[in-house]
């Protein structure tokens, strides 16, 4: 009888762009959460890892007045909803289960509108990693390299060895999560800080803004001529297979790596960009729950509390390759990688070196984080030298604020 019952339960409606392998994997740890609560799924998967797309199709549904029970969310793009009075307030649910106390405050600065709960985070990603194929890096003498001068050798010796060096896909997302990286390891805290949180003119048009242009130009040179289009998962199966060295990518790649059977420190390599050990740029993946009249549904309450649970926290991140968005989980199931994320992620938080990445649209506004990526793709694809992209840059960001 109780199978009846359980049909009663509304379903949820879940917007996302969790497509690959890992990702996929990942979901079904919440699903098979509200499944037991007899709450069913309907799954509206939008392929595309930096979910422009997604948006795209939510803006179609909200604007024909029917908008999903939940849509995964990140950063700017959350308080936007939230502004236009579109997302429900999950006050009643966070306060019974004590979110304040156990989510940071830097997620908390996009969960929250006006004082009103509006998102339930998911996880903390942090986008300035580098994952290599151990054996490729065996093979070839290279130890992890912790300077840009160390990596640069590194490149060259996979190059001579002919191993591409680097795994990427050219979409305006992925350029720009390298970037991040790259300024990072140039710019220092403060000066990233500058550039794409404050959006200081001065530092957009400096001479370290024009070394990390270059030093995007060293990292073109040294990815294969099929980079153009090509999905992060794509490049990350290189690094899997063998046939490229290093990917600069956040740490759902490590998802990947999990879903292919691979374990870290044997298989493969998780490591901070040269330059960047101290810091820790983030993303958070969220679930906005949209206003659907007036009251939190019964199974938007459910979903909520089942993403902050803190059994669902360890066993979802442990999975998709990111870090509870609590931080009185436990890491005792956590990989090498996982547990160094978590680590990472309290040192940066407790040090102030903390930041949201630009790339992921927790640094600056989507029409800001949208001008600098033409800008940063058009550098990459050889339109600008990187004087030019230095001048377009301050332009396009003066002209974007």
């Amino acid at each position: 009888m109780a199978s009846t019952t359980m049909v009663a339960a509304e379903d949820v409606e879940v917007l996302h762009w969790w497509t690959s392998g890992g990702e996929a994997a990942a979901l079904n740890v919440l699903k098979q959460d509200l499944e037991g609560q007899g709450i069913g799924w309907t799954d509206m998967p939008v392929a595309g890892g930096g979910g422009e797309q997604a948006m795209t199709v939510l803006r179609a549904r909200v604007t024909g007045g029917n908008a999903p029970t939940a849509v995964q969310g990140l950063g700017f793009d959350i308080l936007d909803w939230g502004n236009q009075g579109s997302l429900a307030n999950l006050n009643d649910v966070a306060a019974k289960e004590g979110w304040d106390d156990v989510v940071p405050d830097a997620l908390k600065a996009f969960a929250k509108v006006d004082g009103k709960w509006v998102s339930a985070p998911v996880n903390v990603h942090s986008t300035n990693w580098v994952w290599a194929n151990k054996a490729v890096l065996d093979a070839n003498g290279i130890a992890v390299p912790t300077t840009w001068d160390e990596f640069t050798a590194a490149l060259d010796t996979l190059k001579s060895a002919g191993v591409t060096p680097i795994a990427h896909g050219g979409q305006a997302w992925q350029d720009a999560t390298v970037f991040d990286a790259v300024a990072m390891s140039v710019l220092g805290p403060d000066g990233y800080k500058a550039a794409f949180i404050d959006l200081d003119e001065g530092t957009l048009g400096s001479e370290g803004m024009k070394e990390a242009f270059d030093r995007m130009a060293v990292i073109r040179a040294n990815v294969d001529d099929n980079f153009s289009g090509r999905d992060w998962n794509l490049a990350t199966a290189m690094v899997i297979n063998g046939e490229a060295g290093f990917q600069m990518m956040g740490d759902w790649a490590k998802g990947e790596f999990l879903n292919a059977d691979k374990v870290p420190g044997e298989d493969f390599l998780c490591f901070r960009f040269p330059g960047t050990a101290e810091q820790v740029t983030f993303n958070a993946d969220q679930f906005m729950m949209f206003d659907q009249g007036g009251a939190v549904s019964a199974e938007q309450a459910a979903l909520a509390s089942a993403i902050l649970s803190p059994s669902f926290q360890s066993a979802f991140n442990v999975v998709k390759g990111s870090v509870p968005a609590r931080t009185d989980v436990s890491d005792a199931d956590f990989d090498d990688c996982g547990k160094q994320g978590m680590k990472d992620l309290a040192a940066a938080a407790a040090s102030g070196n903390l930041f949201g990445s630009m790339a992921h649209g927790h640094a600056a506004p989507a029409s800001v984080k949208n001008a600098i990526y033409d800008v940063v793709t058009a550098h990459f694809n050889g339109e600008y030298d990187s004087e030019t992209a230095v001048a377009e840059l301050v332009d396009a960001v003066s002209i974007a604020k």
